[in-house]
């Protein structure tokens, strides 16, 4: 047990049955047989890229580690994020029916938005919260919402029918996911899923000024940020898909010189 729980070197860590058996020289059959105990008390969870450690090896602070992973693999193109566009940054993980701030980066639009790191959001009204419902199965999506959702402005979608849509069209941009006065009045945003091997882990989004936000022009670079984040947090996932079919289909990806373009486009009255 010891040496197999020892062959997960981070919290992150996806180890295949033959990987274990490299790592700790166990026969593969005495592996496998301590696996299946180890799953079956929550020390290692199954899942369909291989092992990971469970509730148990994580401890009570399992959630706090992970989450900490999460904002430090973050933290850097966050700030590139803000520096590049001057829009206020935000880092978000779902709980439940709400979206907790890991991170908040902004100037001095921020000291406008009552986010802060630390603090909660209902899902349905943000744009961090509908990207990561955007890729949970349906039926978890339903358990985890309530049946009546609140409104917190009049543009807020309070119907479930109507959210589900809105879901299934962010599915179909690749994960982009916007909030047009939603959860703030005057207040817009474009956020991306950070994408782990057994679904969204987190969210990143640019938010600012309705009036003068141009999400559309932005959108290219959150989703480029959230993609290098979950490379860097899942590096294991990336091999996977260059192994599958998913592989075959190009992601959509937006040169360094069309992402300036994109946050320059305006100011010269050019249109992209």
């Amino acid at each position: 047990m010891t040496l197999i729980i020892d062959a997960f070197e981070s919290r992150s860590a996806r180890l295949t049955l033959e990987e274990v058996a490299h790592r700790t020289r166990l026969p593969r059959s005495t592996a496998h047989r301590i696996l299946d105990q180890l799953v079956g008390c929550q020390w290692l969870d199954h899942t369909s890229y291989g092992y990971r450690l469970g509730p148990r090896a994580l401890g009570l602070g399992g959630q706090d580690g992970s989450r900490g992973e999460i904002r430090e693999a973050a933290a850097p193109l966050l700030h590139e994020l803000h520096l590049r566009t001057g829009m206020v940054v935000h880092l978000a993980v779902l709980e439940g029916a709400e979206v907790v701030y890991l991170d908040k980066i902004g100037g001095r639009f921020a000291s406008g938005l009552p986010s802060r790191v630390g603090g909660h959001a209902p899902a349905h009204a943000t744009g961090v919260g509908k990207a990561i419902l955007a890729w949970l199965e349906p039926e978890l999506v339903d358990t985890l919402l309530p049946e009546v959702l609140f409104r917190r402005t009049e543009r807020t979608i309070a119907d479930l029918p109507a959210l589900r849509q809105e879901l299934d069209r962010i599915r179909r941009r690749h994960g982009l996911a916007f909030d047009r006065g939603e959860a703030l009045p005057g207040v817009s945003c474009a956020a991306a899923p950070l994408r782990g091997p057994d679904g969204p882990v987190a969210a990143i989004s640019l938010s600012g000024d309705e009036r003068t936000a141009r999400l559309e022009r932005v959108a290219p670079l959150v989703a480029n940020a959230a993609r290098e984040v979950s490379r860097s947090l899942f590096p294991e996932r990336e091999t996977v898909r260059r192994n599958s079919r998913e592989a075959q289909i190009p992601e959509r990806t937006w040169s360094p010189e069309l992402m300036d373009r994109l946050t320059n486009a305006g100011r010269d009255g050019e249109w992209i």
